[in-house]
């Protein structure tokens, strides 16, 4: 540059100053943007794993709640059956005058044993669906985890190829993206 203001380009550098305004460590600034936003899906991914994780323990209990109501359930069925057996008995071996009423105490466990019954099978089906629940939320919460996992081995990997300047981490690192990515939306479809 002259004194008085004129400056003449060489033929490279005008496009030597382009790229530094626009990118000025290379490759450098565009891994610092990946990482950011990997980190950011990433965290975002951590956080619908735990989620999750924590609904499958919600689902797991409730079954759990159901299981044990069941089971309930079926000892009340029981009993009403020791009692159906005894009236049974009380039948044969009871004076004439009582027999009417054994009989009548037997139908009525019967009829009680069948809505026992009933009760204990809904309250099973019902365990049996929270379980389901539970599964599927383990499904999904393994998912996020796998999608957590690559993005964070992306990141891991943005690192080694800004301080090696190797391509081929690089490319691990937008492949990873990818498969990170990819296994989120999995885990957000429930695949």
């Amino acid at each position: 540059m002259s004194e008085h203001g004129f400056h003449v380009h060489g033929p490279h550098d005008h496009e030597l100053e382009h790229a530094a305004q626009h990118n000025p460590d290379g490759h450098a600034g565009q891994l610092a943007v990946i990482t950011a936003i990997l980190a950011t899906v990433g965290a975002i991914f951590s956080y619908m794993g735990g989620a999750t994780q924590a609904n499958a323990g919600l689902y797991k209990n409730d079954a759990a709640i159901k299981k044990t109501e069941a089971s309930n359930q079926w000892n009340y069925y029981q009993a009403k059956s020791s009692k159906q057996n005894l009236a049974e008995l009380a039948v044969e071996l009871a004076p004439e005058g009582r027999r009417a009423f054994y009989a009548e105490e037997i139908k009525r466990y019967k009829t009680e044993k069948a809505d026992i019954m009933a009760a204990a099978k809904k309250l099973e089906d019902e365990s049996a669906a929270f379980d389901k629940r539970s599964d599927e939320q383990m499904h999904q919460h393994h998912r996020w985890a796998q999608a957590t996992t690559a993005l964070s081995i992306a990141i891991a990997m943005a690192a080694i190829a800004l301080l090696t300047k190797r391509r081929w981490t690089e490319y691990a690192v937008y492949g990873l993206s990818v498969l990170g990515i990819g296994l989120g939306v999995a885990a957000y479809l429930h695949y």
